[in-house]
């Protein structure tokens, strides 16, 4: 298979490693959700072209339209409902789609956000200079995925869990992730976009018993 046919054939991959942040500077209603206008910065658009994926704070979204400094995302009533930060004025993380050839510099995400989480702290780390430590508490559903040193994508940021204690994790992020984000603009009571580890998810589903056979 060519890397082409394969582009055309397999689903998007990510790795949270954010190539610039944007602005959402219109979002117009529609019957089944919202097309939103994305001012993408410092983003390169050279290989860009209408229909490949672009992930938004950790949502995979595909681009619909296309000037030379904004892109255009059709959005969901679903996608709405599952993710946070769509609105008017949203600073927003920034990845384009995994190329067979990229480093994977972060993790594989698929962009499929599996659901909203709360900061309920973000502070400085002693001893640590300029990092700081957030504090998650994530669904109880998506809460069991999420190990100690595992991988977790935070409104598209890949990073990693130091401690998790029943709902609640923690990571640190250094000043760089804070430069390069939207992460430092976070505060305690904010809903961020939450996308577990896919292999924690194709464990699970490895260690469930065989379901009965096809009928007949």
């Amino acid at each position: 298979m060519t890397c082409e046919s394969w582009r055309a054939c397999a689903p998007p991959m990510f790795t949270g490693i954010v190539e610039a942040t944007g602005r959402i500077i219109a979002c117009e209603t529609r019957a089944t959700g919202v097309r939103i206008v994305v001012d993408v910065a410092a983003l390169d658009l050279g290989d860009v072209v209408v229909g490949d994926s672009i992930a938004l704070s950790g949502c995979c979204l595909t681009v619909v339209a296309r000037d030379a400094r904004e892109l255009s995302f059709d959005v969901s009533d679903e996608t709405l409902r599952c993710t946070s930060g769509f609105r008017p004025g949203a600073r927003v993380n920034l990845e384009k789609a995994l190329r067979l050839s990229d480093r994977l510099g972060g993790h594989l995400i698929s962009g499929h956000v599996d659901g909203l989480a709360t900061v309920t702290a973000f502070e400085a780390v002693a001893g640590h200079g300029d990092d700081r430590r957030l504090q998650i508490d994530a669904p109880p559903a998506l809460a069991r995925y999420i190990a100690p040193k595992g991988s977790v994508a935070i409104d598209g940021v890949s990073l990693t869990t130091n401690t998790v204690a029943g709902t609640r994790f923690t990571v640190n992020v250094i000043p760089h992730t804070l430069a390069v984000t939207t992460l430092g603009e976070l505060e305690v009571g904010e809903r961020v976009n939450l996308e577990v580890d896919l292999l924690a998810r194709y464990v699970e589903r490895l260690r469930e018993p065989p379901g009965p056979g096809p009928a007949g």
